[in-house]
């Protein structure tokens, strides 16, 4: 059919056979990719005339994929224009970059897509050996959730990021650039903090630092220079191959930068915007936290660390030994877990039954990448962390130092645990009135169960922290005790969006409401299967094909 000599019938039929398929978007892209053609000159043709006049966005796809492996100059413009629509980024930049299109071509594609879309182009234009993609790389102002932590790095190997801070002078645009990629590297959502790999990372961190009081007083710079110092202060920046002294010194010129009033006035407004109201009251929350050291005689220090709510990455509990931040240091694969898992749970307190914890799973999941587990018990007078586990170092990489039995003084080890556990300054109002919540749950389990409903998880929306939301389970027959494990069963998530009222108020609501109405009535179903669904009397929500 993709060869047939008469294009017009062809494209009719893959038209017409598609939609009988049911086929997926994201399905055909790799199909075409390795279906045999008799005549490409005829399968060119018929590419050109789906991406053309195609009706439909698989067939489409189709014309996408026969012109990634056959497309001619001629057919640029055409995938240009289409890679503007949602869900065609991707696959019109692999058929642009297949056809080695001019650098120009990707450049003005870049100035119009935004998002998550921006991800595909951004690797495709850091891969260019050209000033056209140089320049575009570094004065666009990238998204995170465009971005990856190596994608970052790879923008900054490819710009020549750390010669580039050093030149006089250096445009503000370029410096914020420089500023969001440095933060982006030390993101572990891909599997490791880039930042520890990037070899000019101190002089990029030197030459940024110095030039810093140059960019002017935004909320964005401020969230951007606010994230580089509590990376230096806690995260894994902090592991990096430091001078005496050096690490110590940028921090000290960064709260000078931000001491000053041009910049403490950014985070005083109220904006009306949802993001940038997030961004100024995490300001608020975390601006002293890098400068503010605790002094402390005790070798434990647990810090509570929110990332920019510009960022997916969400709180994380940072453990410091003597100072280091352990789990980028003997980990390295993902974030230290959430503190409502390690703090709010009890989870750190030592008692004389020695207890395994797991401290970080693997970015990818446990199941895929392991995590790290130490076994903490009391010893008299000491508090020990011993029999460490962590998955096996792949050969492509540096295995990290072995750990130690660490042995702390149980009175010190006992009141940094209570006073981490108390310390709720972190958390912005939809975080609180989640573990409120929590809390609640875990006092009176029966709130659930009695509507056959299994506790999942209560936190933050992910693509939404001013909302609420409670994952829990139906299981036919659980307040019996006569659970089916092999019958039907859904998860729903219950939404409670920030209203202004109180955490306390709006927790106490949602525990009393649960106490005399049934969630499923009021939650949505967000797993199980359709089947489960239709066996159950629940609706199964309807999702877009792609």
């Amino acid at each position: 059919m993709l060869s047939a000599p008469d294009t017009f019938r062809a494209a009719d039929e893959v038209h017409l056979r598609l939609h009988e398929l049911g086929a997926l978007d994201r399905h055909i892209h790799a199909a075409v990719a390795g279906l045999p053609l008799d005549d490409e000159a005829t399968a060119r043709a018929l590419g050109r005339r789906l991406v053309r006049m195609g009706t439909s966005t698989p067939a489409v796809s189709v014309g996408v994929g026969l012109l990634a492996r056959l497309g001619e100059p001629e057919d640029v413009p055409y995938l240009k224009v289409l890679g503007l629509l949602h869900g065609f980024a991707r696959p019109a930049v692999q058929a642009l970059t297949a056809l080695d299109c001019p650098t120009a071509a990707l450049v003005w594609l870049g100035h119009h897509v935004e998002g998550r879309e921006l991800r595909h182009l951004v690797a495709a234009l850091a891969a260019r050996d050209d000033q056209a993609a140089r320049t575009w790389l570094l004065e666009v102002p990238i998204e995170p959730r465009a971005v990856s932590s190596s994608t970052a790095r790879k923008i900054a190997e490819a710009v020549g990021l750390a010669d580039v801070l050093r030149e006089d002078p250096v445009d503000s645009r370029v410096l914020a650039q420089a500023g969001r990629l440095l933060s982006l590297m030390t993101s572990l959502r891909d599997y490791r903090a880039e930042i520890l790999a990037y070899p000019q990372a101190l002089t990029a961190y030197d030459a940024l630092v110095a030039r810093a009081s140059q960019l002017p007083p935004t909320l964005d710079h401020y969230a951007t220079l606010l994230s580089l110092a509590l990376d230096l202060h806690s995260g894994p920046s902090f592991l990096l191959n430091w001078r005496p002294g050096q690490r110590e010194a940028l921090l000290n010129a960064l709260e000078t930068v931000l001491g000053t009033p041009a910049w403490s006035a950014v985070p005083v407004g109220e904006p009306t915007d949802p993001t940038e109201r997030r961004r100024t009251h995490w300001i608020r929350r975390a601006a002293r936290q890098p400068f503010s050291a605790r002094a402390t005689s005790t070798r434990l220090r647990v810090e509570v660390a929110v990332r920019d709510p510009a960022d997916p990455d969400t709180a994380e509990t940072r453990l410091l030994i003597d100072g280091r931040p352990l789990v980028p240091e003997a980990f390295g694969l993902g974030p230290a877990n959430s503190p409502e898992y390690l703090l709010d749970s009890g989870r750190l307190r030592a008692a004389a039954e020695p207890r395994e914890v797991r401290l970080a799973e693997a970015y990818c999941t446990e199941g895929c990448c392991g995590a790290l587990y130490v076994t903490i018990c009391r010893e008299g007078e000491h508090v020990v962390w011993r029999d460490w586990r962590r998955p096996a170092t792949p050969p492509s990489r540096q295995p990290p130092p072995e750990l130690p039995e660490y042995r702390f003084n149980a009175a010190d080890y006992d009141a940094e645990i209570a006073r981490a556990e108390s310390d709720h300054s972190w958390a912005w109002p939809a975080r609180i009135t989640a573990r409120l919540i929590a809390a609640g749950l875990r006092d009176r389990p029966d709130l659930l169960t009695r509507w056959d409903a299994q506790h999942g998880w209560t936190g933050t929306a992910f693509n939404d922290p001013d909302v609420t939301s409670l994952s829990f389970t139906y299981w036919p027959g659980l307040s019996a005790g006569q659970r089916d494990e092999d019958g039907p069963w859904l998860q729903f998530v219950w939404r409670l969006p920030d209203d202004g009222t109180p955490p306390e108020d709006r927790a106490a609501a949602a525990l009393r409401r649960l106490a005399t109405e049934d969630p499923k009535t009021y939650a949505d179903v967000r797993g199980g299967s359709r089947e489960h669904a239709e066996a159950l009397g629940f609706p199964w929500p309807e999702r877009e094909s792609r």
